[in-house]
């Protein structure tokens, strides 16, 4: 991976290189993630201009994330627990003869800010903004892999819960019993927390599970992911308990499994983002949804759960092949529920099949 890893930092310095910067400082933790492996928590990367580094505090609680180091970038570790890693690399920077040195400023704290400036006055600070983030968006396929076995292992502990007895259990105790399942089966841990609604709060994007006890002829919507290597994915389904779904519950399933079906089929290299954005939207907004519809349809998954490419009406841009995203139309009704149905899905050109999906649990309206 080493070698990846050295491609990836080529690619950000040629940008610095056209943005007349000689040096970058690396400090989102995703963004170093990707460019320099397994990380101490609070490391920054020095693109240096004469080395590349990765500095990190000295503190013995300190350890790597997981996943797979570049064991071919040196690391400075810090002599004492209390310094500043930015603060360092700024000084390291300077003595290095940079002129100037872009930073991230979208994530330093103006206090971290001000310390980088009076520890290298000379050195000139510019703003690297999202150039991290915007290499970050097209997947390899090692990535893809990484988001494949997650989305196996989702499918997996999901798959296992609805064989088990749901009606009486609590909405905190199936959530919990979820990412215990990930973890059994290799995740590093939950990709995010783990949704579970029941009832009226069925549907409810981004709902945080309760004491509510899950009973017969609710819907249950569950939206949970597995992070594997550091990748992140996600999957949503909606299940009714114990019985035959009433007409109404049918109806508003139908609609959303509609809509989603849309946004699948609409992902293409070259489409618009607001163009599947529109494809999952119109057929609940036709059906008299569109005050009950969430901001966005979708977004992109790496290695955090909310990337680049947003999927909304306002979004700006077009698609890539090779790019991982959500498609996640819901529909919450105020004191009944709704419904949610969730797929991670990489892009792909119709000459390779077109998007490959991820999570692959059935779509189909089950009574558990």
């Amino acid at each position: 991976m080493s070698e990846v890893y050295a491609a990836r930092r080529t690619r950000l310095r040629e940008r610095c290189n056209a943005g007349g910067s000689a040096a970058a400082l690396v400090s989102r933790p995703a963004n170093v993630r990707y460019l320099a492996g397994a990380a101490p928590h609070g490391a920054v990367l020095l693109l240096g201009r004469t080395e590349d580094l990765l500095v990190c505090s000295g503190s013995p609680d300190d350890r790597p994330t997981q996943g797979r180091p570049d064991e071919s970038l040196p690391v400075r570790a810090l002599s004492g627990p209390g310094g500043d890693p930015a603060v360092a690399a700024t000084d390291l920077a300077a003595d290095q003869g940079a002129e100037s040195l872009a930073t991230e400023d979208h994530h330093l704290t103006v206090v971290r800010h001000r310390a980088m400036r009076s520890v290298a006055p000379a050195l000139r600070l510019t703003d690297l903004g999202q150039a991290v983030e915007q290499l970050r968006v097209v997947k390899d396929e090692e990535e893809i892999s990484c988001l494949r076995i997650g989305a196996e292992i989702a499918d997996q502990a999901l798959g296992e819960l609805l064989e088990s007895i749901l009606v009486g259990r609590t909405e905190r105790h199936l959530a919990l019993e979820l990412e215990r399942r990930l973890v059994d089966h290799g995740a590093d841990g939950p990709a995010f927390p783990t949704s579970v609604g029941t009832g009226p709060n069925s549907g409810r994007r981004g709902h945080r599970p309760t004491d509510r006890r899950v009973e017969e002829g609710d819907f249950l919507s569950v939206c949970l992911g597995a992070t594997y290597r550091g990748y992140r994915c996600e999957i949503g389904r909606t299940f009714v308990i114990g019985t035959s779904p009433a007409d109404w519950q049918i109806e508003l399933y139908d609609l959303v499994f509609s809509a989603q079906r849309a946004g699948r089929e609409a992902l293409a290299p070259g489409a618009a983002c607001r163009d599947v954005d529109r494809a999952a939207r119109q057929p609940l907004d036709s059906a008299g949804y569109a005050e009950h519809l969430p901001a966005l349809t979708g977004h992109g998954v790496g290695l955090e759960i909310d990337e680049d490419p947003q999927l909304a009406p306002a979004a700006m841009g077009k698609l890539d092949a090779c790019v991982p995203v959500t498609v996640e139309p819901g529909v919450h009704l105020p004191g009944r529920g709704g419904v949610r149905i969730d797929d991670t899905l990489v892009v792909r050109p119709e000459a390779d099949g077109g998007p490959e999906l991820l999570t692959i649990t059935t779509k189909e309206l089950l009574a558990l």
